[in-house]
């Protein structure tokens, strides 16, 4: 599907940089949190469709840690951060400084600290989103999982049958010092919500 274009370079600009918004706001976030600099890497940003969202984590069948939650509003819609268990261990031991001591389980502690890191990025590009097209989203509590990428995007499709056919992939690095951990961001908007973004951005949706 090397092919699939169903947006338009200027919607895509908009888009990253609505990105690049986010990453700033979020690399802000964290470093209030952690109480040290913490720099993000431009994100990359593309539109894949649905069924190629596991293969951005490695397939349906690699095991990723994954922040997910659900947004209200004028343009509902799902979200996803996703970290390999690699990363995952990586971003708590180089980032936040935590002693990992089993690379296969995590504390509760451990847990938290994925859930409140996840939390905060979902809410930075969220925030972002919502302050350049002046439209409201709202963020659920989010939720924590650790399974299959196939299981647990199915999760989200059962949960909310809505869930619109393309996503929004925004990769994105963390840097702290010369320590680098990749973490992958979805929005999965409702049918029609991509449509109303775009209008409110003043870009018609080709």
């Amino acid at each position: 599907m090397g092919d699939f274009r169903p947006f338009a370079d200027l919607q895509l600009d908009v888009l990253r940089e609505v990105g690049n918004i986010g990453a700033g706001h979020a690399a802000t976030a964290l470093a209030k949190l952690l109480d040290k600099p913490v720099d993000m890497m431009v994100p990359k940003v593309r539109i894949v469709p649905f069924e190629e969202i596991a293969e951005s984590v490695g397939g349906i069948e690699q095991v990723v840690v994954a922040i997910f939650l659900r947004i209200d509003g004028e343009t509902p819609g799902n979200m996803f951060f996703i970290l390999t268990q690699e990363s995952a261990k990586r971003l708590l031991r180089k980032i936040v400084g935590i002693d990992v001591d089993n690379e296969e389980f995590y504390s509760e502690m451990e847990l938290s600290a994925l859930n409140e890191i996840g939390n905060i990025l979902a809410g930075s590009y969220l925030s972002s989103l919502a302050d350049f097209t002046n439209l409201n989203m709202q963020p659920t509590v989010p939720s924590l999982a650790i399974d299959m990428a196939g299981a647990i995007l199915t999760y989200g499709l059962l949960q909310y049958g809505e869930m619109g056919d393309h996503a929004l992939l925004i990769d994105t690095a963390f840097l702290e010092g010369k320590d680098e951990v990749e973490g992958h961001f979805f929005l999965i908007p409702d049918p029609e919500s991509f449509d109303r973004i775009f209008a409110a951005l003043g870009v018609p949706h080709e």
